[in-house]
C-alpha cells in the first residue's frame, strides 16, 4: 500500500497529492509518469510525475477529474493508500540526459496548458536546480483553474500568464504570448517544451514550425492503460507508429500527426470506436505484444 501524505484540491475538479513512494523516487526524472490505482478493483490510471522528494521518499501528482476513476480518487484524503503505484515509467526528458554545459548555452521555453502545468513544473525546477533559467507560459480558461503559479515563480527565469477570459494577466491563447515574446519583443529560442491539451499543443507546433523553433511535446493526455497494450496512445510521429506510453511520453512535436491522434482518441471513448480502430490496425493495434486479447 502507498500512503498518501497529503491530498489538497488546487481548482475546480483539479487535485494535487503526496503518496509515499520511496523506490520511484529514488529513481524518477522529469518528463516521467506513474500508473496509480486506489483498489483491487480500481482502473489503471497513468499520472505524470508532478515534483518528487528524494529524501523524504515522496512523490507528488496532479490529475483532474475526468471520470469514474478520478472522481473517486479525488475522494481520498491524508492517511488513506493507493493500492498500486508503479513506476517510474516513460522516457525521461531528453535535456536530462545533454551534457550540462551545452544545456546551458540554450534558450529554453517552456508552454504549459491547463493541467500541463503539472508536467512543465518538474522540468523548469531540474533546469533551476542546474543553474538554467527557462522562460515560461502559463494558460488557463480562467484564473480559478490557474494552478501552482507560486511554485512556478520560483524556478522559472520568467513567467508570463494568460487567461482566455482576460480574467488574471494576459487575454488571449498561450501562442498570442509566444507571438509577442519572439516578433515583439526580440526574444529567440533554442528548444521549446509544450505539455497540455491536445489542441493546444497543436497550434503550438504549428507556430513554432514557423517560427522554427524545435519543440517538444508530451502525449501523456492520451494515454489510457499505460503499458502499451490498450492500444489507446497509439499515434503516428513522423509517419511511424509509436506509443506514448513505451515510446514516449515525449516526441517532437513538429512530425506528430495531431488531427491524427485527436481523431483516434474520440473514436477510442466507445466500444464501436475501439472494435473499429481493432479491425482497422490490426496486430499494430497494441504497443506491447500486437496479439493480446
Amino acid at each position: 500500500m502507498y500512503k498518501i501524505r497529503k491530498a489538497e484540491k488546487l481548482a475546480e475538479k483539479i487535485y494535487l497529492m503526496d503518496v509515499e513512494a520511496p523506490r520511484i523516487s529514488k529513481y524518477c526524472e522529469p518528463g516521467q509518469f506513474i500508473i496509480a490505482k486506489i483498489d483491487e478493483e480500481g482502473e489503471r490510471i497513468p499520472l505524470t510525475i508532478c515534483d518528487y522528494d528524494r529524501e523524504q521518499g515522496i512523490i507528488t501528482i496532479v490529475f483532474q477529474i475526468v471520470g469514474a476513476s478520478t472522481e473517486k480518487m479525488s475522494k481520498l484524503k491524508a492517511g488513506d493508500a493507493f493500492r498500486d503505484f508503479t513506476g517510474p515509467l516513460g522516457c525521461a526528458s531528453e535535456f536530462v540526459k545533454e551534457d550540462l554545459e551545452e544545456l546551458k548555452k540554450k534558450k529554453m521555453l517552456f508552454v504549459a496548458g491547463g493541467v500541463g502545468t503539472a508536467p512543465v513544473y518538474p522540468q523548469v525546477k531540474w533546469l533551476h536546480e542546474h543553474g538554467i533559467d527557462a522562460d515560461v507560459i502559463v494558460g488557463a480558461k480562467t484564473k480559478d483553474l490557474l494552478i501552482l503559479e507560486e511554485e512556478m515563480k520560483k524556478v522559472a527565469g520568467n513567467l508570463y500568464i494568460t487567461t482566455d477570459d482576460g480574467s488574471y494577466e494576459r487575454k488571449g491563447m498561450v501562442t498570442d504570448v509566444i507571438k509577442d515574446l519572439v516578433n515583439n519583443q526580440g526574444k529567440k529560442y533554442d528548444t521549446c517544451v509544450a505539455i497540455g491539451p491536445m489542441i493546444m499543443m497543436k497550434f503550438v507546433c504549428l507556430l513554432t514550425k514557423e517560427l522554427e523553433i524545435p519543440t517538444i511535446v508530451s502525449l501523456n493526455p492520451i494515454m489510457v492503460d499505460g503499458t502499451g497494450m490498450c492500444g489507446a496512445c497509439r499515434v503516428s510521429v513522423g509517419g511511424k507508429v509509436k506509443f506514448a506510453c513505451v515510446d514516449g511520453p515525449e516526441f517532437d512535436g513538429h512530425l506528430v500527426n495531431f488531427d491524427e491522434a485527436m481523431k483516434r482518441q474520440q473514436m477510442y471513448k466507445t466500444e464501436e470506436g475501439r472494435a473499429m480502430l481493432k479491425l482497422q490496425e490490426g496486430d499494430t493495434h497494441h504497443g506491447g505484444c500486437g496479439n493480446c486479447n
